[in-house]
């Protein structure tokens, strides 16, 4: 009987274990577990993923499961009993609004946040194949980034085209670069390699992420440990012997995960003289779940970069194609590193925290060409030339916390935070003696005179404190309140000895405070619109307020900024429209000013204007093919603005208003389109084609010399294998800039005349790469 008994156990114990159906949800180009993935019969919820994308469900029979998760396409599966599924999503690329985006520095519906943003999701990235970052972020509306070559930049968004600290660049929700030492220049300090998403705030979001977030702001979200392990590998290069290696490699075990990616690049005799360089980038990202409520996150980067600069171009090099440097020693050396330790706790479902520790090493040593320039008489006779060499370094501690915590009151929620940042710099130039062959208009070298234009030291500290409330007072309406406090301190010492521009010793300290008011208004039906009102500010930089070459002393910019925006769908949610208009108003906003001498000043204007529509318009009649449309028409203009030029022939100044004008190197219309086809019958295939306009814009402030910008078309070929023994190879081809059309990406202008940025010919690039998972 005993033996009877035991039997039936034992049947009883195998049909339990046999009805059981066990998965695990992943991210099909990352392969990170997603976590908070729904398993339903298409009717009734059933489960939902754990932290480690993990589900399990008891069915006596062969199902059909339905599963859905924010932000990715449906899937439909058969599960067996027994059996142990592994479910890959990708990344939605039509409805926007169902996208989690991270603009409190935790994830939300894109729908719940009132501000202009936009998101570039891991499946763009890896369609695209971009060998630089403008070539990825120019497909949002709204945005140009400059292409300056070798992963150089610049950046215009709400804004004209700029080397101004009016943008603010995050990776993981962190600013890559302190407040008041700003680079346009500083996204080669990307690993494009690590990357996953890229979210675009357009507009002032100082309310919740401080200085320099006035035209918007960029956070790249780096890549974490796939579930189970993965790795990929990847060579590329161009006509033009650009040569890239990229590889990647991550798995989870228990409760710890690992991912390590990186690239290296090597360019050689490019399209334009005097263009080599190099590039090798590195990230690591380590997580540790202690329990389901608490997780540890360690993650570092590295960058270098070693590039020649080979300047822009006169008009008779640019026209002519010749693309020669006039010029054959300037250059940039780039070292930097981050590094950063994370811890999340849940409290509860209502209320977590996390408290990030986080540290910054850069060095930029240059030579810069922008920085030379000619000394001409009263009459405009060529006189001399003269240049710097300069090395800026910084080193950063700060700690960064936040708490939320959900309310029953009115559906509310609560966000608070502060935030430290110490970050001791320095910063020295020295002056060259540059020789010039004047009738080739060619720089034939220098000598270090040894002398010093700079030589300083700052410690720079910065505090702040910042609060988040939202409200859903009835259920369509959702209200959201922010203000922030900033304290910037620098504390200035001259190493130069007395007599010298500044004093030994000088003190400047700002104090901000930005609020924000937004809303969003949920019609139903993927419909709904938004509104908002923030602040931005912009504290002059340390280099703008000690360098030896700024003669004009600045205030501490401001900007209000009013918004208005909405979305909806149609045609069962196979298109979808986004639209933003805003005003933005700056009060002493700060412009650079270009001399005579090709060198800039920067100076406070007393009030502009920049005011706008962005659009998106994106179109799915089927899996296979879509299509998106983006773009944005907005007028810059000076509202109270002059310069003033001095003749010194007669000791005389004149006063040159500009009031009314549109400001220079401001486009009116900027577009940008795509087609893609994924053909079903070709598994892992697809083709893109994309449009890039950049319309007329004025080359300088007042108004009489004016670029006609360009448009120029971009083709995208690849195949990934899906399955056989070929499974995981894939190939790509791009065409960037198929027509082999001449333009600049930039324009300025002087009174000697106009120089151009020039724009790479027709690059044609090859890519092979072969990848690999398990769960």
């Amino acid at each position: 009987m005993k033996k009877y008994y035991l039997f039936i156990l034992l049947n009883l114990l195998t049909i339990a274990a046999f009805s059981q159906i066990k998965g695990t949800v992943t991210d099909a180009v990352t392969h990170e577990a997603l976590a908070g993935a729904v398993i339903s019969d298409g009717t009734n919820s059933l489960a939902q993923t754990n932290t480690r994308g993990e589900f399990s469900l008891s069915q006596q029979s062969l199902t059909t499961l339905k599963v859905s998760m924010v932000g990715y396409t449906p899937r439909t599966i058969i599960a067996v009993n027994g059996a142990s599924v592994t479910v890959e999503m990708e990344p939605s690329t039509t409805d926007l609004q169902t996208v989690i985006v991270s603009a409190n520095r935790e994830g939300q519906a894109r729908r719940d946040a009132p501000i202009a943003i936009s998101k570039i999701n891991s499946t763009l990235i890896k369609d695209t194949k971009a060998t630089a970052l403008y070539q990825l972020i120019n497909k949002t509306p709204g945005v140009y980034m400059v292409n300056l070559g070798n992963e150089q930049h610049t950046m215009s968004i709400r804004q004209p085209i700029t080397y101004n600290a009016l943008y603010l660049y995050m990776e993981d929700g962190l600013p890559i670069r302190p407040t008041g030492i700003f680079n346009h220049n500083s996204l080669y300090e990307i690993n494009m390699s690590g990357v996953k998403d890229i979210e675009v705030i357009k507009g002032p979001a100082s309310s919740l992420y401080g200085s320099n977030a006035i035209g918007g702001a960029i956070n790249f979200i780096t890549q974490s440990p796939p579930a189970g392990y993965a790795g990929n590998v990847a060579i590329q290069g161009d006509n033009y012997n650009y040569r890239r290696v990229d590889a990647d490699a991550g798995f989870t075990k228990g409760k710890f995960g690992l991912f390590v990616g990186g690239y290296a690049v090597r360019q050689r005799n490019g399209w334009q003289d005097y263009s080599d360089f190099d590039k090798n980038s590195i990230n690591l990202k380590m997580t540790y779940a202690a329990t389901d409520r608490t997780k540890l996150t360690f993650a570092s980067a590295y960058n270098y970069l070693n590039t020649q600069t080979p300047g822009s171009l006169d008009a008779t090099r640019f026209y002519s194609r010749s693309y020669g440097s006039n010029q054959r020693f300037t250059y940039r050396r780039v070292k930097a590193f981050r590094a950063s330790v994370k811890l999340e706790h849940s409290w509860s479902e209502k209320s977590s925290t996390f408290i990030t520790a986080f540290t910054r090493a850069n060095s930029t040593a240059q030579l810069p060409s922008y920085f030379i320039s000619d000394v001409r008489s009263n009459t405009g006779a060529y006189l001399s030339s003269n240049g710097q060499v300069n090395d800026q370094r910084l080193q950063s501690y700060g700690l960064l916390a936040q708490h939320r915590i959900n309310m029953d009151f009115l559906k509310s929620r609560l966000i608070i935070g502060g935030y430290l940042d110490n970050s001791p710099s320095s910063f020295y130039s020295q002056f060259l003696d540059i020789q010039k062959d004047v009738a080739k208009n060619y720089y034939t070298g220098f000598t270090n005179t040894g002398t010093y234009l700079d030589d300083y030291n700052i410690k720079l500290f910065n505090t702040a404190a910042y609060a988040q409330y939202e409200l859903n007072p009835v259920e369509p309406l959702r209200i959201v309140l922010g203000l922030r406090y900033d304290h910037v301190h620098y504390n200035f010492n001259n190493n130069l000895t007395a007599g010298t521009k500044y004093k030994q010793h000088e003190v400047n300290d700002f104090n901000i405070v930005a609020p924000k008011l937004g809303l969003t208004y949920n019609f139903g039906s993927n419909t709904g619109l938004y509104a908002n009102y923030s602040v931005g500010f912009q504290p002059p930089e340390t280099g703008d307020l000690y360098s030896a070459r700024q003669l004009t002393p600045l205030k501490q910019a401001t900007f209000n900024n009013y918004e208005v925006g909405g979305w909806f769908s149609a045609l069962n949610k196979k298109i979808y429209v986004e639209v933003s208009l805003y005003d933005l108003e700056g009060r002493n906003e700060i412009i650079n000013q270009l001399l005579p001498d090709n060198t800039t000043q920067n100076k406070n204007a007393g009030a502009t204007r920049h005011r706008g529509i962005e659009y998106a318009v994106t179109y799915a009649p089927s899996q296979q093919l879509s299509f998106r449309f983006s773009g944005t028409n907005a007028k810059h203009s000076y509202l109270d603005y002059s310069e003033v030029s001095t003749n010194f022939a007669t000791n005389t100044s004149t006063v040159t208003v500009y009031n009314g004008n549109r400001m220079n190197n401001a486009p009116a219309w900027i577009a940008n389109s795509e087609l893609t086809y994924k053909p079903g019958f070709i598994p892992g295939f697809r083709i893109a084609g994309e449009w890039q306009h950049i319309a007329k814009f004025f080359t300088n402030p007042a108004n009489t010399k004016s670029y006609s910008g360009y448009d120029i078309y971009n083709l995208r070929l690849g195949y990934e294998a899906k399955q056989n023994a070929l499974k995981g190879f894939g190939i790509w081809f791009n065409v960037l800039n198929l027509t082999n059309k001449l333009y600049a990406t930039n324009v300025t202008s002087n009174q000697y005349g106009d120089t151009y940025t020039a724009a790479p010919p027709r690059t044609y690039t090859l890519g092979l790469s072969y990848s690999f998972s398990k769960n």
